[in-house]
């Protein structure tokens, strides 16, 4: 797989994280959160993988995310941290919750699962406005 094809890989599977029918989907959840994994929360908050699964099937507001600037850094063989910024878009169509956020993807067995994750606060972004 060239550096390319694993950023447009990673990249879908972190949006497909962002979506009601992964984070209600117990099996799906599993498939993709590393056994180890662990999250600093925007909030500053740490969670395990089994409180992060537990928020996640109990979302009831579904959250339109917008994502955007991807960026991958290969750590290791099977290992990459990708970097992005994301908001939530209101029903008015603004951004709001600016995001920054990197995760920490690991290949095994042939499936990619996320060992970390962070969200931190940042100042507000417009869609497609230049990098950082």
């Amino acid at each position: 797989m060239t550096f390319e094809e694993t950023l447009s890989t990673l990249r879908a599977l972190e949006c497909e994280l962002h979506e009601p029918k992964a984070r209600r989907d117990a099996e799906r959840l599993a498939q993709l959160l590393h056994a180890e994994f662990h999250e600093f929360g925007r909030s500053g908050r740490s969670y395990t993988r089994a409180e992060i699964l537990e928020l996640l099937q109990a979302e009831t507001e579904p959250t339109k995310v917008h994502a955007q600037d991807f960026r991958l850094v290969k750590l290791a063989d099977a290992a990459f941290l990708l970097t992005y910024r994301s908001a939530h878009v209101a029903a008015s169509g603004l951004l709001e919750r600016h995001t920054n956020r990197a995760s920490v993807w690991r290949r095994e067995l042939d499936a990619w699962q996320m060992v970390f994750h962070q969200g931190t606060p940042t100042d507000g972004f417009d869609i497609g406005s230049p990098p950082f």
